[in-house]
């Protein structure tokens, strides 16, 4: 495939700080948009013969159907002219693109029980049980991690959006385990700032599919879209990110083996791409793995058991742990047993 030049005017199209594991879709095509008085513009260079909703929605990383709705709105134009989406781009075409500022619609309180781990006036570490989406989006606006924070505490750091109060970074639904909030907006920036420096302990428990027969590994393959299913994530050349993870053999079993798995990076679905890149899906990944469901789990098995950082305004070290979720305890027993 061609390489997509591209000139940008404004990058603020989609800044991420290193969202891990959750979809990452821009807060455009999350929520309704709205005509802002001030919308952002992209001019783009694409290459010739490309279809013009082809080349945006490879340029700027955002779903087709999105993109096409720019254009069927008269929001991308080729040399200052309306064009349609299956446009064949000439050479020397420049492309602009205006993307709508998006409306956010506030998340509620809602009382939902919450496993804190620690709390104090900057920050708190929560046990996020599999199951709960960390923030409201679509197919779950109500009875995610964020309405049972806002209920919890009042106050929580602005830096992400009324849709996102608090969260520094994120996990699956289907993953369990540990996640610092930010309850201001300098605890927010200091978290951030640890995150970007991939200087926070993160490990993860995970039972993955085939038995591995070296002790430990690296795994450093870049991911992005997946090209042919833009809800995926893949390991891809084109558009992607730096992407690192380490693990370690904790036990072997018959079919499968237990891992303890630690991040340098944290791209979307890291963990569950890059094992199934190196063909060791985790067990109960509906995504990635096997559609044989042997346990009959709810999802993947992947848990958050710890996580390191520096305080952002103590200034101190604190390290959490949480033990795996029942469920997931119980395959492990079973495993042993046979």
């Amino acid at each position: 495939m061609e390489k997509v030049s591209r000139k940008i005017l404004s990058e603020s199209i989609e800044n991420d700080l290193d969202f891990e594991f959750g979809d990452q879709v821009s807060s455009a095509e999350r929520l309704p948009i709205d005509s802002a008085p001030t919308p952002e513009r992209v001019r783009l260079e694409l290459p010739e013969g490309i279809r013009l909703d082809v080349g945006v929605t490879d340029v700027l990383g955002k779903s087709r159907s999105f993109i096409q709705g720019l254009i069927a709105g008269e929001c991308v134009k080729v040399n200052g002219f309306i064009k349609k989406a299956n446009y064949k781009v000439r050479q020397g075409d420049m492309i602009e693109v205006m993307i709508p500022a998006p409306r956010e619609a506030a998340a509620e309180p809602e009382n939902i029980p919450l496993e804190i781990l620690y709390e104090d006036e900057d920050v708190l570490v929560v046990n996020k049980p599999q199951g709960m989406v960390v923030h409201p989006a679509p197919g779950a606006w109500t009875g995610t991690m964020v309405n049972a924070l806002l209920y919890h505490c009042k106050n929580l750091s602005g830096i992400n959006g009324v849709l996102r109060p608090g969260i520094v970074h994120r996990i699956d639904k289907d993953t369990s385990g540990i996640l610092v909030v930010a309850k201001n907006d300098s605890a927010h920036q200091g978290l951030a700032a640890q995150l970007k420096a991939h200087t926070m302990e993160r490990k993860y428990l995970t039972l993955v599919q085939g038995v591995m027969s070296e002790p430990s590994g690296t795994v450093s393959a870049p991911i992005g879209r997946d090209p042919s299913d833009r809800k995926r994530m893949a390991v891809v050349m084109l558009h992607s990110k730096p992407a690192v993870t380490y693990y370690t053999v904790l036990e072997r079993f018959k079919e499968t083996t237990y891992l303890e798995v630690r991040l340098e990076t944290g791209r979307t679905h890291q963990i569950r791409v890059h094992m199934a890149y190196i063909k060791h899906p985790v067990i109960g990944d509906p995504v990635y793995g096997s559609k044989k469901n042997q346990f009959g789990l709810p999802g993947q098995m992947l848990h958050a058991a710890h996580l390191g950082f520096e305080h952002p305004v103590k200034g101190i070290w604190m390290r959490f742990d949480a033990p795996v979720p029942k469920i997931f305890a119980e395959v492990i027993e079973k495993l042993r047993s046979n």
